[in-house]
């Protein structure tokens, strides 16, 4: 069976939900049977995705029926699920019972808190291999999906829980969403090891979500680097939390400072700190730091996990030899995915990343082989033809003044987002004198709230289309 649940101890608890579910192994077993019956193999279905055990329970039976899930947030806007519905035609939609009568689509099987819907869409052919399809972190209503094969959430399971040497006893806060690929490798990890799920939809800054982990004695949180920045607001370093254990980053790159506050927190108190590196196209993580190396390696996402290696390769596509060295950064492995489909037709595709991915960030890897994501190399304007990290400059900006900001623009000028109004003019004086460029070519917007989708990534486009562009007009 899927993830090998079938092989856990059938009295111990699989999953618990803050809507009250309470689900042992064997219970989850026939669960997974049974949703998975409801539906034919080798049909693409639509799940509007909540953390609780309806949503766990239909991704783990659809798959195990060899069905291919589509996870998209229970939140979607409707404009941008229609067009996805459209594109992509699904057999079947899985959704939570509260969205029932946004649908004229008949019900057919009912299970906790979740109804499967049988659409009048026509079954069509896709690829023996397809398993799973992902929005990328980066879209916004994007028909681009990502097209995981068989294996891949099986291998990272099983690699990701060796590195973080998870073990049965674990009871993991599933606070990311199941939509979001760092949230679903949470839910993955944890039942191929056996241990206990706490899935919860309660917001971070809410009294109840700091009971319900206190009441389930969690023993560890994964986040993102907007969860931590909560986490900081929260003064949560002087909270009594004596089972949680384990605190993991992924999902972005921390600010080095944050990086040493949780390292530091996590030395003071006996826990560890891990942080980690992954896309949605390597099925989430593929590499981890130690944490016994974080305070030494402040800002490194580590070394490949188990069954994967990094690499490097420079400008004409070369791997670089070199142990301390800066390029690309590359991974292979059995997590990496088959490649996009950007509609239905494109689900007949084979395989295309062929086991390498190329992720599209600069790294620097040191002595030690650990690497060091640096920047985009899509985040660069060319200013004057001097090539600038917009990356780069946010971490200046932020070391400088200690404020929130994002960088974006174009070749003709920079865009400073800021919430802070009385940084402004330093902020272009600092950057026209470090850069060695015009004051001109750079322009702060003070602004109420940076712009963050669902997994707390910034929105730069977003961004310069509101402001910017508006701006211009």
């Amino acid at each position: 069976m899927f993830l090998n649940i079938d092989k856990q101890e059938k009295e111990k608890v699989a999953i618990l939900d803050n809507e009250g579910a309470r689900i042992t192994y064997g219970e989850l077993v026939e669960f997974v049977k049974n949703v998975g019956s409801r539906v034919e193999a080798r049909t693409v279905i639509f799940m509007l995705c909540k953390n609780t055990a309806g949503s766990v329970i239909g991704y783990l039976g659809f798959i195990n029926q060899e069905a291919v899930p589509v996870t998209l947030n229970s939140k979607i806007d409707k404009d941008l699920l229609n067009n996805l519905l459209n594109t992509y035609c699904p057999a079947y939609l899985w959704i939570p019972k509260e969205e029932v009568n946004n649908f004229s689509y008949k019900p057919v099987f009912e299970l906790f808190d979740y109804v499967l819907l049988k659409t009048n869409y026509q079954i069509y052919p896709i690829n023996e291999k397809l398993q799973l399809l992902m929005t990328t972190s980066g879209s916004t209503g994007s028909p681009k999906l990502v097209r995981y094969k068989k294996g891949n959430l099986e291998a990272n399971a099983r690699n990701v829980a060796t590195a973080f040497g998870w073990t049965k006893e674990e009871r993991p806060i599933c606070d990311l969403g199941m939509q979001y690929t760092m949230g679903l490798n949470v839910i993955n990890t944890h039942l191929y090891v056996g241990a206990t799920l706490l899935l919860t939809t309660y917001n971070l800054i809410s009294s109840e979500f700091w009971e319900y982990i206190r009441e389930n004695r969690a023993t560890n949180f994964t986040g993102v680097p907007f969860s931590y920045d909560i986490f900081h607001r929260l003064r949560f370093e002087r909270m009594d939390l004596p089972y949680l254990k384990t605190l993991s980053q992924g999902g972005g790159k921390l600010t080095d400072e944050r990086f040493k506050q949780l390292a530091e927190y996590a030395e003071r108190t006996g826990k560890r700190f891990i942080a980690s590196f992954g896309t949605t196209e390597t099925s989430a993580r593929m590499a981890c730091l130690p944490s016994s190396l974080a305070l030494k390696k402040i800002g490194s996402i580590g070394r490949a996990i188990p069954e994967g290696e990094l690499f490097l390769i420079d400008g004409s596509g070369e791997i670089i030899k070199d142990l301390v060295a800066e390029g690309e950064m590359c991974y292979k492995g059995p997590n990496v995915t088959m490649g996009y489909a950007l509609c239905k037709e494109d689900l007949l595709k084979d395989d295309e990343f062929n086991g390498i991915y190329h992720t599209g960030d600069l790294a620097r890897r040191d002595e030690d082989g650990c690497y060091y994501v640096t920047g985009r190399l899509s985040r660069f304007l060319k200013l004057l033809s001097y090539r600038i990290s917009l990356d780069q400059t946010e971490r200046m900006i932020q070391q400088k003044f200690g404020i929130e900001c994002a960088c974006a623009g174009t070749d003709q000028r920079m865009n400073i987002y800021v919430t802070d109004a009385t940084k402004s003019v330093q902020i272009v004086d600092y950057l026209s004198d470090t850069l060695g460029l015009f004051k001109s070519l750079f322009k702060v917007f003070v602004i109420d709230k940076i712009l963050r989708n669902d997994t707390g990534k910034i929105q730069y486009k977003k961004l310069d289309e509101i402001y910017a562009e508006n701006n211009e007009r």
